[in-house]
């Protein structure tokens, strides 16, 4: 994959690729625009709006979302994606949400398999919104939970 243009030695918008090298290791949250190759080691969260190719020697322990992710390595955790493709040698140990699952020969996935989650916000009914505001709805203890401690001493005395 070129990641450099041919005729200024710059980088290419339509190649641009994020990639973390051999050797390179990351622990937390990733969150980029483009693709991301990973040759190297990352645990945490990975965002990405395009692909995520994770190579023969890259390894992911976490949380991944993309469009498409592409596994010839080792990923451990959960995948949300538009497209899955396990590669020859790649390796998936967790949970996938997709409706698209490749698997070649010698690929190997071990773990749950659910349909994409469009819709990731849960509503809350309006009944029980109020059940959650309104203070009389709580047993007494609940009730004492809610008051912040300066505030409990003015109501005891």
């Amino acid at each position: 994959m070129g990641l450099f243009s041919s005729k200024t030695g710059t980088t290419d918008q339509h190649s641009t690729a994020t990639v973390i090298a051999t050797g390179c290791s990351i622990t937390g949250t990733v969150q980029l625009a483009c693709d991301i190759q990973i040759d190297g080691e990352v645990e945490g969260k990975i965002i990405s709006e395009k692909s995520i190719v994770i190579s023969h020697s890259g390894k992911v322990k976490g949380e991944v979302y993309a469009n498409n992710v592409i596994i010839n390595g080792t990923l451990e955790g959960t995948v949300h994606a538009d497209s899955i493709e396990i590669l020859e040698k790649g390796q998936i140990n967790g949970s996938i949400y997709t409706d698209k699952l490749s698997i070649d020969k010698g690929g190997l996935f071990l773990g749950n398999t659910n349909p994409r989650k469009n819709d990731q916000v849960t509503s809350i009914s309006s009944n029980e919104k109020e059940m959650l505001i309104k203070p009389e709805n709580k047993s007494s203890h609940e009730k004492e939970m809610l008051i912040k401690p300066e505030s409990k001493k003015n109501i005891n005395k």
